[in-house]
């Protein structure tokens, strides 16, 4: 071989050599302006690991967001639907085998989940406070992002949403739905077989029952503000085994199957076979019923003494090897445009922890002008409902003890 031709050879391995490890060599984005984070993020792809249980915010996803992530940055934007609870055992196991290039750069998370990750860590940051739009549309100060489930979140994650536990029913089957917990045991009992609950190893699942929890104290606030312990969870939860001790023989095939999701339990509603179905997401039965999947007269209710509120959020694994385009990515995703399509119930319906009143006048009469559609419960319903989570302790508190005391106590 000519010296030129080795020479031209050499050049073109150690190029392609570049080329191969890609978007790990990229610099610390804490070490770059906004401009140049954009600049490392221009053509490169970006994976988000997140739950795909919701055809609505797959769509979001696959058709709304990852075409204009392309067109505005030039970021393909990569969904792979996986558990988070999954997506964090990938984590651990990568980070126990020292893999610093990972193939996750950003994960859907909040609650237990994120203190997993946090105290773990699986996180990388913090980043939040070098996304522009967060500094300019987000209340900097809310106990809202500062706070997931009682977990400081100190800039580990960027708030993507905020949803209320609702629960939804079939109109023309139903007349008057409940308000409370005790009217739906008597509605139970009347309709033996209507109603059930998704286990909760499954988050809705978790959550009925974390609801059902406030009811059955004399104030929710001994939930919310005591720090979790496995002493007082045992001795506060005990009226709300006993509940579900009580529903079960009447609840769908007596109790003896729980749906093991909530796709499940929709199933089950949109083919008659329970009245009800439930959701942490005021607005998820509208793309639902556009699609044909639940009845046109479907409509949303919530009970005494409230109804479960929370944040959710956007994180970056330690190991990314495309921090910068995650960042971007987030960024994107944090913008008044991107926030409205997801609010609109076309895709999501998800309620935004955007503070509309940081928007330009044209913008917040936009998102003000909004209409929801008919399954969502207004503003004023779902504001004065609110009840902040608990400490993330009794999410897994919850499933550990479920069995024995509803499944193995008969």
């Amino acid at each position: 071989m000519k010296k030129s031709g080795l020479v031209g050879f050499i050049v073109f391995i150690f190029l392609l050599s570049a080329c191969s490890q890609g978007q790990s060599q990229q610099s610390n984005p804490n070490d770059l302006s906004w401009d140049e984070i954009k600049q490392q993020a221009d053509g490169t792809t970006v994976n988000i690991h997140m739950w795909g249980g919701d055809e609505g915010i797959n769509q979001y996803m696959d058709e709304w967001v990852a075409p204009r992530l392309k067109e505005q940055y030039n970021i393909t934007l990569e969904r792979v639907p996986m558990d988070t609870q999954n997506i964090l055992q990938k984590l651990q196991s990568e980070k126990q085998a020292g893999k610093k290039d990972g193939t996750i750069d950003i994960v859907w998370v909040n609650g237990e989940n994120f203190k997993n990750a946090k105290e773990n860590g699986l996180l990388y940051g913090p980043f939040r406070d070098q996304l522009p739009n967060f500094n300019d549309y987000y209340d900097q100060d809310s106990l809202a992002f500062q706070y997931d489930f009682g977990t400081p979140t100190e800039g580990y994650e960027a708030p993507w949403g905020k949803v209320q536990f609702v629960f939804q029913y079939d109109s023309n089957k139903i007349s008057n739905p409940p308000k409370s917990f005790d009217e739906l045991q008597s509605w139970i009992n009347e309709n033996p077989g209507k109603f059930t609950y998704p286990n909760p190893d499954d988050f809705s699942g978790n959550a009925f029952l974390r609801q059902l929890l406030y009811a059955t104290v004399d104030d929710p606030k001994e939930i919310i503000e005591e720090p979790f312990s496995n002493e007082y969870a045992t001795k506060k939860a005990e009226p709300m085994w006993e509940y579900l001790r009580t529903i079960k023989p009447d609840l769908w095939r007596n109790g003896e199957h729980y749906p093991a999701s909530l796709t499940e339990l929709d199933r089950l509603y949109s083919q008659g076979d329970v009245w009800m179905t439930m959701g942490y997401n005021e607005a998820r039965a509208e793309h639902l019923i556009e699609q044909g999947v639940f009845p046109e007269s479907t409509r949303s209710f919530v009970m005494e003494p409230g109804s479960l509120g929370n944040t959710h959020f956007l994180a970056i694994p330690f190991n990314s090897s495309n921090k910068s385009g995650a960042m971007a990515a987030i960024n994107f995703l944090l913008s008044p445009d991107a926030q409205y399509k997801k609010l609109e119930p076309t895709y999501w319906g998800d309620n935004t922890p955007i503070s509309v009143d940081k928007l330009p006048e044209e913008q917040q009469k936009k998102f003000e002008s909004l209409d929801r559609g008919e399954t969502v419960l207004s503003t004023e319903r779902l504001e004065n409902s609110f009840l902040p989570e608990a400490d993330s302790g009794y999410v897994e508190w919850i499933k550990e003890n479920w069995k024995d005391e509803i499944i193995r106590n008969q």
